[in-house]
């Protein structure tokens, strides 16, 4: 199962996001002398996108706290 990804901030390449971070990877272009280097945008929090309007056709309230159950 593949991870979801998303634009990074620093080198916008497209990044997978894993428990809310991006995960750590190099900037984009060649390596000009082999050495290792990741993005500074790797294991930045990530950014949540949209919140989710309903749950199976149920439309949470905009309000906190529990939800009645009948």
């Amino acid at each position: 199962m593949s991870s979801r990804r998303r634009t990074c901030p620093v080198c916008r390449r497209e990044i997978a996001v894993v428990a809310g971070r991006f995960a750590r990877h190099d900037p984009p272009g060649a390596r000009g002398n082999g050495d290792l280097v990741s993005c500074t945008g790797s294991r930045r929090q990530a950014q949540l996108d949209g919140v989710q309007p309903s749950l199976d056709g149920y439309v949470v309230p905009d309000f906190p706290g529990q939800l009645p159950l009948f």
